[in-house]
């Protein structure tokens, strides 16, 4: 059988496959300690399960408009009015199968053969995928702790072309947990204003933020760059819905009109009790948001105390989402039974055999220095993983 090309230009998700494995382990009666999976540990509130209940015992499990059902297009609107002060209708929205699904049918509905896209790196492992699959070209500006994984107007001035179709900026980012102020979108809309291309906002961890952050997305800095910008978001992050598969975009209608025919020829409508489930996350209680971030914010202090405590080992304070990216590259060089260790890939390998511990490796988000750890889980199962890992560094010669 020969498969399509398209096949061969991209790799699986390494972040779920790492998950995979550490739970294929665990059903064999392995204790591993896993840090590589992207969702909360905390159940689905109470009241969103309920709204999923109620909406299977009215029978509301039909096929539905495929861009989404008024009521949470209706939610999506009030929730970017209170928010974040953005006016929307529900024509500039489109509902999808997740905030990937989301992504991708951007891609598709934007790209063609030469168009480039930006995206800054360490870089969340489906941005580049995506952008190949739909015949794009991804251009990396690249960042490292001493910039706080940020880019500046000046590298985004060098990596704009006459074929850059859009930049993808993730704030709070998935791998770093870096976060962009007002101040510093204001700066990279004055690059943006002067050339024409747009802005994907993903903003799927808005919600996770710490040490008194308050969110900021492009539009909401430079109100002038609305029209240009398509925010991505969902209810997976915030709301520990990751399994509900519901994300969204709100972006120019013409847009989101070409996303909702493309949807129509792939998955048409995501699931309608997922919808209605989303409805209530939207427009019921935040307490339970609140209460998660809190705990989030104690095992982020925690995770990069102990990790930057480690020889050889230093880690960036994330300001959002739930992932700590430390550079493990000081250990680098070193072995453990006579086999050397010199990139992440060959780290991870060594943690998980040896310590029983999963991690992503850094050259999935486009840097070899570093790795993953996800602290969407307990605080015994991190001091018990950290343990591991600086045992495991210290066996190293």
């Amino acid at each position: 059988m020969k498969l399509a090309d398209r096949v061969n230009k991209i790799q699986p998700s390494p972040t779920l496959s790492i998950d995979a494995k550490a739970k294929a382990l665990k059903a064999q009666g392995v204790d591993v300690v896993g840090f590589g999976a992207g969702e909360p540990d905390f159940d689905t509130p109470a009241n969103i399960k309920e709204a999923g209940k109620k909406a299977i015992d009215g029978g509301f499990t039909k096929y539905m408009p495929v861009g989404g059902a008024d009521d949470l297009k209706d939610a999506i609107i009030a929730k970017m009015k209170r928010d974040h002060g953005l006016d929307y209708s529900r024509d500039e929205i489109s509902v999808a199968c997740g905030a990937k699904h989301t992504l991708y049918n951007i891609s598709q509905a934007l790209l063609q053969e030469g168009d480039e896209v930006i995206i800054p790196g360490p870089y969340w492992v489906s941005y580049p995928d995506q952008v190949v699959l739909a015949g794009g070209t991804p251009v990396f500006i690249m960042t490292d702790e001493n910039t706080g994984f940020k880019i500046t107007p000046e590298q985004l001035e060098k990596a704009v072309t006459p074929r850059t179709k859009y930049l993808i900026l993730n704030s709070p980012c998935n791998p770093t947990g870096s976060t962009y102020t007002k101040a510093e979108l204001a700066a990279l809309a004055e690059v943006i204003k002067k050339h024409d291309f747009l802005i994907v906002s993903d903003d799927i961890y808005e919600k996770l933020l710490y040490d008194g952050l308050e969110f900021c997305n492009i539009p909401m800095a430079c109100p002038e760059l609305k029209p240009r910008t398509i925010i991505v978001n969902g209810v997976s992050k915030a709301y520990s819905m990751t399994g509900w598969r519901i994300g969204y975009a709100c972006g120019p209608k013409e847009l989101m009109a070409a996303m909702t025919k493309m949807q129509s020829q792939s998955t048409s409508n995501a699931t309608s009790i997922a919808q209605k489930a989303s409805v209530e996350a939207l427009n019921g209680p935040q307490t339970a948001v609140a209460e998660m971030v809190k705990e989030f914010e104690k095992r982020r202090t925690y995770i990069v105390d102990r990790l930057n405590a480690i020889p050889g080992v230093t880690c960036f304070k994330s300001t959002g989402a739930f992932y700590a990216f430390p550079n493990f590259s000081g250990v680098y060089g070193k072995s453990f039974n006579g086999k050397v260790i010199s990139n992440s890939t060959e780290f991870a390998a060594y943690l998980l055999e040896e310590a029983k511990v999963a991690l992503v490796p850094g050259v999935a988000f486009g840097d070899d220095r570093y790795a993953r750890l996800s602290y969407a889980t307990s605080m015994e199962n991190i001091k018990k993983g950290i343990d591991r890992i600086e045992a495991a560094i210290a066996d190293l010669k």
